[in-house]
């Protein structure tokens, strides 16, 4: 980036390729170190509220490494590009999400298909469901899914990162017995 484009307002465009400069050199050296045999590809995408997001695809021979134990390596390469992000340059907003092989749409889609079929269950019965304890971004999934029908509410219960979810019937939604919507009530 220029002397002039810092000068008279090029920032936002020279900061995003400075940012993708920055994820790209980070990631070659974490392939070259750890010696994995995989590519990459960056892609930024405008949002609506004027941010951006900064995509990382991962493909090659060691993908299973990224996937294994429930995408974790992903969630770390995610994280630590975040701090370097942050580290580097603490102004930019640059959101960034790292997937490998769409291992995050499946694993989206499983847990909204539990949603589901929990959701299910909670209208013909009139009764609170729980879902097992899950991270914040697994919980944020599913309450996103759940928001969407007026049919049912849902919220976390217990401490520490892994909370349980409780969905439960909407006021006026409940089939069964005052029993029941006892059980529903907060």
């Amino acid at each position: 980036m220029g002397f002039f484009s810092k000068l008279f307002g090029g920032k936002s465009k020279g900061a995003n390729s400075e940012v993708e400069a920055l994820i790209q050199k980070t990631l070659e050296g974490i392939i070259e170190k750890a010696q994995f045999d995989l590519t990459f590809e960056l892609r930024t995408e405008k949002e609506e509220d004027g941010g951006s997001t900064l995509a990382v695809e991962f493909n090659g021979a060691d993908e299973e490494i990224l996937k294994d134990k429930k995408g974790q390596m992903l969630d770390a390469f995610q994280l630590f590009l975040k701090r370097v992000v942050q580290h580097n340059f603490p102004e930019d907003k640059t959101n960034i999400t790292v997937d490998c092989g769409g291992y995050r749409d499946e694993s989206a889609n499983a847990l909204i298909e539990r949603a589901e079929n929990l959701k299910a269950i909670c209208i013909e019965q009139g009764k609170s469901v729980y879902y097992r304890a899950l991270p914040p971004k697994d919980r944020k999934v599913v309450h996103q899914y759940l928001a969407k029908d007026p049919r049912v509410k849902s919220r976390s219960l217990g401490d520490g990162l892994y909370k349980k979810i409780k969905i439960y019937p909407a006021k006026g939604q409940s089939q069964g017995s005052a029993d029941d919507s006892a059980v529903v009530q907060d």
